[in-house]
């Protein structure tokens, strides 16, 4: 068999591979555009999709003889070097899924694979006079041009965003806000660190200079995450009785959308939640030294759906509905209060949508981004949403009060500044600069996500009532102001 077509065949098989890698990999389940710790791994991955959109279009229909095959040579080696530097990089940085492990081995081989193959036509090709040599493969070539120009468009989009993130650390340095959690330093005991949440304020607590513990599933990349100043814990049975905690910040919970809600979904939601604070609540009874308070989290999905029409707003005293996504935040709740019994303050958090570089803001932006997006469903829908900073700032808000005074019941995570959800669109397109006139029909929603549509085609109105009431002060208020700050 012809050498070249094998390699030119193993190529497009590493483009559809990559494509995979990238979409799946690096937008959606990684989102490393959105991770400040990525920056490198991001700067790399640009010079060699660059490189790559290089070698499918210049391949795709050329050889490359005489002195440009030399040139294709140097090309290979600056490739394997920076795949190289590449592996180096993603272990320092992050814990790769292992799909993503998988399929970065596989990528590997074949890279290889062509490489060898062209590299033997390049001993060939070297002796004979410097030309680029038009040889067309039919639609496998074509099929190769596009991979170049997506490829290319990849890089380009990897260059930008860690640009984004050096501005984005830039900003932050001269922005940042020292947030006090309590008047002395404290044992912290944080579950769901890793998360999108929970790693921001890990942070904070070290800044403040807290002595912090995760219970994490991912003990190696906790650690990384938080370059080895907490300890890492993979069960609460790794937390000894005469442990010393003295507040415990209990986020964890596997992510609501995505999936659809089958039975199957719907109790692993039931496990990481109501599971895992059952599992908190049992350490509390055993501990000689019980924690003072007890800040567990829960969402606005506790009021249900309010029907489109309806402009009530949604105090803390708001009733439950007897549908899945509202049970599911009253039995997580009641599952905390049972640290009560032991004389735990327990304050409940409900969180609305948080807006941040990561969760799934991001998600909700890129048909923006991209110039598709717009209304979902009718739009008329409230959108009650909060800034990650807030967040951050709500917990310690309620971490130094229950040193002075008592800390009971729920508090609404929420900017006062709700909106409809077709507003939001309108803003969001304006602070990114976009059209946003397009909708997404309520129906294809439905088709896709099933019951947990609803979380985006309902929505409810909800007002942090106490939080304000307590005189706590949002620094970010406003939507538009709030989109600005993440840009």
């Amino acid at each position: 068999m012809n050498t070249h077509l094998l390699a030119l065949q193993l190529m497009a098989f590493q483009g559809c591979l990559g494509a995979f890698d990238t979409i799946y990999h690096h937008e959606i389940t990684e989102a490393l555009p959105q991770k400040k710790s990525a920056r490198l791994e991001l700067t790399i991955h640009s010079i060699r999709a660059l490189i790559y959109s290089l070698l499918f279009a210049g391949l795709s229909s050329w050889e490359w003889h005489g002195a440009w095959a030399w040139v294709l040579v140097i090309v290979f080696s600056v490739e394997i070097v920076l795949t190289l530097w590449d592996f180096v990089v993603e272990d320092r940085t992050r814990l790769l899924p292992a799909t993503e492990r998988v399929t970065h081995t596989v990528l590997a081989i074949n890279a290889g694979a062509f490489i060898a193959l062209l590299a033997l036509n390049s001993a060939d090709w070297a002796s004979l006079l410097t030309a680029l040599v038009w040889q067309p493969y039919g639609w496998l070539s074509v099929f190769l041009a596009l991979c170049g120009v997506g490829v290319g468009l990849s890089g380009l989009r990897d260059g930008y965003a860690a640009w984004q993130l050096g501005k984005r650390v830039e900003k932050d340095e001269r922005t940042v806000e020292a947030i006090h959690f309590a008047s002395a330093p404290q044992q912290v005991l944080v579950t769901g660190a890793t998360g999108f949440i929970g790693q921001q304020l890990v942070h904070a607590l070290l800044a403040d200079g807290h002595q912090v513990t995760v219970l994490t599933r991912q003990a190696k990349q906790a650690a990384w995450t938080f370059d080895g100043k907490v300890r890492c814990i993979t069960s609460m049975n790794d937390l000894l009785d005469s442990a010393h905690i003295d507040m415990v910040v209990n986020l964890a919970g596997a992510r609501i959308v995505g999936a659809r809600w089958t039975q199957a979904r719907k109790a692993a939601l039931r496990r990481s939640r109501i599971g895992l604070t059952q599992e908190v609540i049992g350490w509390i009874a055993r501990a000689s030294h019980k924690p003072r308070v007890l800040l567990s989290a829960s969402a606005i999905g506790y009021y249900g759906v309010q029907p489109q029409g309806d402009d009530t707003e949604l105090g803390e005293d708001s009733a439950p509905q007897a549908i899945f996504m509202s049970q599911l935040c009253s039995e997580w709740e009641a599952a905390a209060c049972g640290a009560e019994q032991y004389g735990v303050q327990v304050g409940r958090m409900r969180f609305g949508l948080v807006f941040g570089h990561q969760g799934s803001l991001p998600q909700m932006l890129l048909p923006i981004r991209l110039g598709v997006g717009g209304p979902l469903g009718s739009g008329r829908q409230w959108l009650s949403w909060v800034h990650v900073h807030d967040v951050i700032r709500g917990i310690a808000h309620l971490a130094r009060r229950s040193e002075e005074s008592m800390v009971t019941g729920a508090y609404n995570f929420c900017a006062p500044d709700a909106m409809r959800q077709g507003q939001f669109a309108k803003v969001a397109g304006k602070v990114l600069h976009r059209p946003s006139f397009m909708p997404t029909p309520a129906f294809v929603m439905r088709t896709l996500l099933g019951e947990q549509a609803d979380l985006l085609l309902e929505g409810q109105r909800v007002v942090p009532r106490r939080l304000l009431a307590d005189g706590f002060v949002f620094r970010h208020p406003a939507v538009e102001a709030a989109l600005r700050s993440l840009e």
